[in-house]
């Protein structure tokens, strides 16, 4: 255990290699048996990451860097190229955008950076949405820093609540809802959207896609138990059901498939999380395909194509993502189930464009995890600041499951 200096020490962070995620001593990690205040010193060594899985030595102790830390690692390109350059536009700002940014920043201390984001730009990390009712967590506590406050530290320009209209590649401009910018590199990281069938109208579902539709969501559903429907049992639908549920709320879980986790059948995870969840009020119905919703005295019903009835409070359509297609496709970008990228380079068909996270697709396949994106960053920073190539390795991704109530790697 620690020693008694240990303990008066301030509390320490340490950030993991693979997805970013971020320990901190004075929070712990209670899902996983770790109370407020346990040193990283004191974590058995067979502790795994709660949003990627990977163990205690993929950690090292993390300090967020200010303007003047990154000011002092940069050493990559001069100083003087600086700065009558229109320099790198980046199109959205969840994980893959301010880590690139961040990246850049190590990379160039004085790199001209835009980030342009329909939303207001708040750092947070996603896979909490998962678990944040469980835990208990209040909604100001999810932003783990403003918009605001990180393009200050990055020394970014943020274009908050500004939406990209068109990409015009021959000029190399992008036109906003707050002007046209010019730029020398531009990256998309603008993610993915949820797909809805038309079976699930928008105005009557909620899709829990990025923090404000979460925040919405968690408005919605209010203080009390409700009856909410959860339309797929895939990894964010059975994400969902699992968390709701152990905030008292009744689910109902419905799939085409006939078990939850289809997806990694081989490796038994829908039989293993239904067997957890026999002792919370989640209800799973597989094999079934949603016909209808409709909204009735302020509650909705949901009828599926062989008859079956089901009302609800509140429906939440989990149902998978697809990349928009506008930007790519309007500006002639390769298209193959998403922004075709280079697999080692991650660049578009327009050599001055680069794309990550969600919203690429490596031989027509997308990898929508966490762990892939800070490697992806350091790809592209490294190829837009002239540095020594780093070639992205596409492989296969660990997946940690957020059921909180039988926590799963898959494969």
């Amino acid at each position: 255990m620690a020693s008694v200096g240990a303990t008066l020490a301030p509390w320490q962070q340490y950030i993991c290699h693979a997805c970013g995620y971020i320990y901190d001593e004075a929070d712990g990690d209670p899902d996983s048996g770790l109370a407020p205040g346990t040193r990283f010193a004191d974590i058995p060594d067979d502790w795994a990451c709660p949003l990627c899985g990977v163990t205690k030595a993929d950690f090292a102790p993390y300090t967020p860097p200010d303007l003047t830390a990154l000011q002092a690692q940069a050493a990559c390109t001069p100083l003087v190229a600086a700065r009558q350059t229109p320099g790198v536009v980046i199109v959205g700002a969840g994980r893959a955008g301010w880590q690139l940014a961040e990246t850049l920043r190590a990379l160039d201390a004085e790199l001209p950076i835009t980030l342009v984001t329909a939303c207001a730009g708040d750092v947070y990390d996603k896979p909490l949405l998962s678990v944040a009712v469980a835990r208990q967590l209040a909604t100001q506590k999810l932003v783990r820093e403003t918009g605001a406050a990180a393009a200050q530290r990055l020394n970014v320009r943020l274009l908050a609540h500004t939406h990209a209209i068109r990409i015009c590649a021959d000029t190399q401009q992008l036109r906003t809802t707050r002007g046209t910018l010019r730029y020398d590199r531009l990256v998309l990281a603008h993610g993915a959207q949820p797909a809805l069938p038309p079976s699930l109208p928008a105005a009557l579902c909620w899709r829990v896609n990025h923090l404000g539709a979460y925040l919405q969501l968690r408005t919605a559903l209010g203080d009390t138990p409700k009856d909410v429907l959860i339309v797929g049992a895939g990894l964010v639908g059975s994400e969902l059901a699992n968390d709701l549920a152990l905030g008292g709320h009744r689910i109902t879980l419905l799939d085409v498939q006939t078990e939850p986790l289809a997806r990694w059948t081989a490796e038994q995870a829908g039989a293993q999380v239904l067997q957890a969840w026999q002792d919370l009020p989640v209800r799973f119905v597989g094999g079934v395909a949603v016909a209808s919703v409709e909204k009735l005295q302020g509650r909705y019903r949901v009828t599926t194509e062989c008859g079956q009835r089901f009302a609800a409070d509140q429906v939440i359509a989990a149902t998978g993502l697809q990349t928009p297609s506008r930007l790519a496709q309007g500006a002639g970008l390769a298209w193959q189930n998403g922004i075709a990228v280079a697999p080692d380079t991650l660049r578009t068909s327009d050599p001055h464009i680069h794309a990550l996270g969600d919203c690429i697709t490596i031989n027509g396949q997308a990898s929508r995890y966490i762990e892939p994106i800070a490697r992806q960053a350091r790809t592209i920073a490294a190829d837009i600041c002239g540095c020594a190539p780093v070639p992205y390795e596409n492989k296969p991704a660990l997946v940690r499951v957020k059921t909180t109530s039988l926590p799963l790697t898959l494969h």
